[in-house]
């Protein structure tokens, strides 16, 4: 989810927290516990800090090492231990329990996206992407604010914030219900898929629909069970050239091909002696364009001249980023 539906759901939380009679009646492990229900919603994407590095690490490592089971039962001991320092006279096990709930209900949220986490790691790097709820829902962020206006207006924290959870509970059990109906039909639209991606939108009824048989990639839309597929692509194996080789183990290619099922493939020639391979993730139609690629450039040493991966919605966006990344190198 998105940090703003994080913060919300921190809030929400930590009004349930009065449930616990020890919160309850001590002030001050309630402030303790909404800092630490607040803080523990937003440590596991922390990780956002790679951005600031280059798009490659962000992509290979958002939402992986942080979202993972060791970071699931680290964060909670390391939130109290900081909030334990600050607020000495506290109730550490009920401060650390309602801050290990908090950490545990943002990496389960995000299971429910499309972009997904690597929820079992170390057991296993696979992506868990279950793709029903947006990453920002507006309904889900709405019942939030909804519920923390209520309690701001006299209501009863823990009924109030119960009911709401339960309203979601329901939300949830509806959007499976549809991506399932939305599958169903994509099936009778085209047979013979193999491998179908269904991403939910903001739009309740609307969801993006990607799929692969064993000729061709489609991609598409959907409105409640009525699907329309705007592109489709002959499938092409990549070339295994040496110059392809070469491009696929720049980091910001190989970034791209450990997160991207869907893709496909050009190879053209530029000036100069220039050879481009770009990657299209066929997940993200937007406008009649793909915007999230990986692109690299190499010379007729085979060398790279410049590469880039990201989300880039036009091409002159995307030449100027490649030059700036040369000028880095």
């Amino acid at each position: 989810m998105d940090s703003g539906t994080h913060f919300v759901m921190g809030i929400a939380i930590g009004g349930l927290a009065l449930v616990d009679p020890t919160v309850a009646s001590h002030s001050m492990t309630f402030t303790a516990v909404m800092a630490g229900t607040i803080i523990g919603q937003q440590a596991p994407d922390i990780d956002t800090v790679l951005k600031l590095r280059n798009n490659a690490v962000y992509i290979r490592h958002h939402r992986g090492i942080t979202h993972s089971i060791p970071a699931v039962l680290l964060w909670p001991l390391l939130i109290t231990g900081v909030l334990a320092l600050i607020l000495p006279d506290v109730h550490l096990f009920n401060v650390w329990l309602w801050t290990q709930i908090a950490v545990f209900l943002h990496v389960f949220v995000d299971i429910f996206n499309a972009y997904g986490t690597q929820a079992l790691r170390p057991f296993s790097k696979k992506w868990v992407a279950l793709g029903v709820i947006n990453t920002f829902d507006p309904f889900i962020f709405t019942m939030h604010c909804i519920g923390i206006l209520l309690w701001l207006l006299g209501t009863e924290p823990v009924l109030t914030f119960t009911v709401m959870y339960i309203i979601i509970f329901f939300y949830y059990i509806i959007r499976f219900a549809l991506q399932k109906a939305v599958k169903t039909a994509v099936h009778h639209e085209l047979q013979d898929e193999e491998f179908v991606i269904v991403a939910p939108t903001m739009r309740f009824f609307h969801w993006k629909v990607a799929a692969k048989s064993k000729t061709h990639f489609y991609v598409g839309r959907a409105y409640r069970r009525s699907v329309n597929i705007y592109d489709k692509f002959e499938i092409e194996p990549i070339p295994k050239t040496e110059l392809v080789e070469k491009a696929i183990k720049d980091p910001n290619l190989d970034a791209f091909l450990s997160f991207s099922p869907l893709y496909r493939w050009e190879l053209s020639e530029l000036e100069s002696g220039i050879t481009e391979l770009r990657l299209i993730d066929l997940r993200y139609r937007s406008n009649d364009r793909y915007p999230f690629v990986a692109v690299a450039h190499l010379d007729e040493e085979l060398n790279i001249v410049n590469s880039y991966t990201g989300w880039i919605f036009t091409e002159e966006k995307l030449q100027k980023r490649l030059q700036i990344g040369a000028g880095n190198d």
